[in-house]
């Protein structure tokens, strides 16, 4: 687990025909650590390798803590067993399903139903992982005040090295990058038909993973942890 640049805590969908579809989409397989070919689909405006350009890096996945470079008093082994024990003290949550949506300008899968308790693990995790996030670099938070924040946003970057985390934070598993109305629209009816067989009802939050971007700068699942509180 040593080597990488950063790291962060993702949910990854476990083995099964959501993760096969999400790993051929973006065209990377972050748990085998390898490019996969992408889904033939006909009826795109865009080819999808030009769709998924911007998500590809870093896997299909949701975030819970977002990157960071790891503190310069502790390793990683240390990280995994803090991840560990996070995961064995939360309890798993229970969402209705998933559903295509359109975020700003990109595609992503969101949740269905009340997602309360989501919000609260996601908080908890951002919290209690923190001491091992090295302070974002100037480069960085130059980086992310360019994209305009919010006074609170500003806050949360100041407190958390991020800006959409704690009330800011949205769940959601990235399908596409930016894209016009009209390409977004088609992709998405494309996504919906696609999906329809594949996405969960309910949909089940059993897992948490730790992810490092590694020196080809694409992101690798390194270890999953079971939610057992």
């Amino acid at each position: 687990m040593d080597g990488f640049t950063r790291y962060a805590l993702y949910f990854a969908p476990p083995p099964g025909p959501l993760a096969d579809f999400g790993a051929a989409w973006l065209g990377w397989d972050p748990r085998a650590g390898r490019r996969v070919a992408h889904i033939p689909m006909s009826g795109l405006p865009l080819p999808v390798s030009e769709i998924t350009a911007a998500p590809r890096k870093y896997g299909f996945h949701a975030t819970l803590k977002p990157p960071f470079r790891l503190a310069a008093q502790f390793d990683v082994g240390e990280l995994h067993n803090a991840a560990e024990a996070l995961a064995s003290s939360l309890a798993p949550v229970l969402l209705d399903g998933l559903r295509v949506t359109g975020i700003g300008e990109f595609l992503a899968l969101t949740p269905v139903g009340d997602q309360t308790r989501l919000a609260l693990l996601t908080a908890r995790v951002v919290e209690a992982l923190d001491i091992f996030r090295a302070p974002p670099d100037e480069a960085e938070l130059r980086r992310r005040r360019d994209a305009g924040l919010s006074a609170r946003q500003e806050e949360l970057l100041k407190a958390w090295g991020y800006p959409h985390v704690m009330e800011e934070f949205r769940f959601h598993l990235t399908l596409t990058g930016r894209l016009p109305p009209q390409t977004r629209d088609t992709v998405k009816a494309r996504l919906d038909e696609m999906l329809e067989p594949l996405l969960p009802r309910p949909f089940r939050m059993r897992e948490m993973s730790l992810f490092g971007e590694g020196q080809d700068g694409r992101f690798h699942l390194l270890n999953s942890y079971i939610l057992s509180g």
